[in-house]
């Protein structure tokens, strides 16, 4: 595309219609395809001050040039070529505005999911042809008028030209029409005020006695997600509150009430009144706007149960309570001594456990699974962060030429690279390194005659897992293809029965996707799906590094290795980390992870199995009562003093 407007002025110059007709064909897919999959380069080009407009502009120009330098600059065609481009150019700026005004009334101020809006009446939104990609698809009406001016210079047949200036101007009118339907009364939703007006109207009519409330970047919308099967199981009448737009992209099933509040002004003045319990799983800033409301007790619950500074933050004196898995956290306050006492922390378990298996018993002639989860590089530099960068490769090149051979998997945490390029360059290399070990067992002789008897089994799984896909997307797809927010938000109603078949088919999805593929394979698992808990499932060992996941697998059961990155010694390392008593404590080097395939292999013989079930019961608390009962009973007893506390102000 670059090249091309050089050689359009080459082409003018010359003069050569057909070589400048060539150049500008090329100019102009070359540009539609650069915006069609939304390259780099075309948010680079705006800001030299070379954007869409500019270019299609510089076009038009060196067509004009052309013309001149064909002896055509006093040709009839040429006034009303420049005359025709100067009109179009006019008909944008009214085009741009309805397209502005249209995306901007069709955004509302509270975007729901769950929850019935049909009082407010919304319709469906404008054929997405109409408003995707909308200044893109106005300059490109441009090009009847411009092929047929070309045609005229060609063959000296004016008319070619007139009629292809005529069809743009009368596109460019017509689509500048049709967008101007789309603003007329019943085509738009209620505006701000009337929405409001709805909003809180459904807050009182619903009366939501529980708030789960979240603000945070993309990547961390796995900080709710993890707790929204424990919200639906809670008494009461649960409700998700959200700040940002982009956590609804990828925010998980749910049937309980979704409302994303993206400003803090319509937040603050929505009637909250009646909720008892706040639930907060990350501390960030915009926590404060429901902070604020005296009438509800406010709870820190995290997104996971770790040694990590972040769970000991002293933002969290804010909170009337702050919940912990175990015992283990309550002492890891107390030590840090950042202010929140003793008597408000309360140890509720981790419901989202509950899918963790135990370990399995493995057949003589199964090689065992060793998973590599390690989590990512964080917000400074310190060594201790993540294993990734001084030891990943050394971890996983001595898992795949284990004496005892075992079958390693490894997930990468979702932020891996996103902060340090050292991150990300480790990661790619011990991809690699993954890959090519899959790839060199594949080859081995036993394998290779395992994988030709099980390939027609896998096949099955494969076409199972398409089929299992495809039904998964036609029942998250909400609203029609083209839907935008208002529409989405009007038809995403909570369906019990669309949900239970969800739950149903992610169950189906998982079991596809491990028979999909050898037993015995070296894998890559990147995104959402497979979960972190599948893995921990399908997995009889595990490396990480200092974070919940850690806390979390403690609750399988099963042998584990920790990484010390910061070169802290074993003894320290084990002071300071909790969650590491029971590990087998690992150096950069990783020299020392020869022992716990031989604990996976041979139970009898893991010396650690007893810590391991003393620290499962102080990290995460006792299996009886069952973390969600306990959890349910502290949301209760939070809501009781909630009412107490408000019925002595009324008093």
């Amino acid at each position: 595309m670059l090249l091309s407007y050089p050689l359009l002025v080459t082409a003018a110059l010359l003069p050569h219609a057909v070589f400048f007709a060539a150049v500008c064909a090329v100019s102009y897919l070359a540009d539609s395809q650069l915006h069609r999959l939304g390259s780099p380069l075309v948010g680079q080009l705006s800001k030299v001050r070379a954007g869409l407009s500019l270019r299609f502009l510089v076009r038009q120009l060196t067509l004009v040039l052309l013309l001149s330098r064909m002896e055509l600059a006093d040709d009839p065609l040429t006034f009303t070529a420049i005359a025709a481009f100067i009109l179009f150019y006019g008909l944008q700026a009214p085009q741009s505005a309805l397209t502005t005004v249209l995306r901007r009334r069709r955004r509302l101020p509270v975007i729901t999911r769950n929850i019935d809006l049909s009082a407010l009446r919304i319709a469906d939104a404008p054929p997405a042809p109409l408003t995707r990609r909308a200044a893109e698809k106005m300059l490109h009406l441009d090009l009847p008028a411009v092929a047929g001016v070309l045609a005229s210079a060609q063959t000296g047949r004016t008319a070619y030209g007139f009629a292809g200036m005529a069809v743009t101007l009368a596109l460019a009118v017509l689509y500048t029409a049709v967008l101007t339907g789309c603003l007329r009364k019943g085509k738009l939703p209620p505006d701000t005020d009337a929405v409001l007006e709805w909003w809180d109207g459904w807050l009182r009519a619903y009366r939501p006695t529980t708030v789960l409330y979240f603000s945070g970047s993309a990547q961390s919308t796995y900080q709710v997600n993890m707790w929204l099967r424990t919200l639906e199981q809670l008494d009461g009448r649960p409700l998700v509150i959200l700040r940002e737009r982009h956590t609804l992209t990828d925010l998980g099933a749910t049937s309980v009430p979704v409302a994303c509040v993206p400003s803090a002004v319509h937040l603050m003045n929505s009637d909250l009144s009646m909720v008892r319990v706040a639930l907060y799983p990350a501390n960030v800033g915009k926590n404060i706007h429901l902070l604020r409301v005296p009438t509800m007790k406010h709870v820190f619950i995290g997104h996971g149960d770790s040694d990590k500074i972040a769970s000991v933050n002293p933002y969290s004196k804010v909170y009337d309570e702050v919940w912990t898995a175990g015992k283990a956290g309550r002492d890891r306050y107390a030590l840090a001594g950042v202010g929140v006492r003793d008597e408000d922390i309360v140890e509720v378990g981790r419901p989202q456990l509950a899918p963790i298996r135990p370990p399995r018993q493995l057949p003589p002639d199964t090689i065992p699974t060793v998973l590599y989860a390690p989590t990512w590089e964080g917000w400074t530099d310190e060594p201790g962060n993540t294993s990734l960068i001084l030891a990943g490769e050394n971890i996983v090149r001595r898992l795949i030429t284990s004496e005892r051979p075992v079958r390693v998997l490894y997930k990468p945490h979702p932020f891996t690279g996103t902060r340090s390029p050292e991150a990300a360059a480790a990661h790619a290399r011990i991809t690699a390194l993954v890959e090519e070990a899959a790839r060199q067992r594949a080859a081995e002789p036993e394998w290779a005659r395992r994988a030709a008897r099980e390939e027609a089994a896998q096949a099955a799984a494969r076409a199972e897992l398409a089929r299992v896909d495809a039904r998964l997307a036609c029942l998250s797809a909400t609203s029609g293809q083209g839907a935008d927010e208002a529409q989405t938000a009007r038809d995403a109603l909570a369906d019990p029965a669309r949900e239970a078949e969800i739950t149903a088919l992610r169950a189906e999805w998982n079991t596809h996707y491990w028979r999909s593929f050898g037993w015995w394979e070296h894998r890559v698992i990147t995104g959402s799906w497979p979960a972190l808990y599948d893995c921990f499932n399908e997995s009889d060992g595990m490396v990480s590094d200092i974070s919940s996941v850690v806390s979390d697998f403690i609750a399988s059961g099963k042998p584990y290795a920790v990484t010390d990155s910061a070169g802290l010694g074993v003894v320290e390392f084990k002071r300071q980390n909790t969650a590491v008593r029971a590990a087998v404590v690992l150096s950069n080097d990783a020299a020392e992870l020869g022992v716990l395939p031989g604990a996976i292999a041979d139970p009898s013989a893991d010396p650690l199995a007893t810590a391991r079930a003393e620290l499962k019961s102080y990290l995460l608390g006792p299996d009886e009562p069952p973390s969600i009962e306990r959890f349910n009973t502290a949301v209760r007893a939070l809501g009781a003093k909630a009412e107490v506390r408000n019925l002595e102000r009324v008093g």
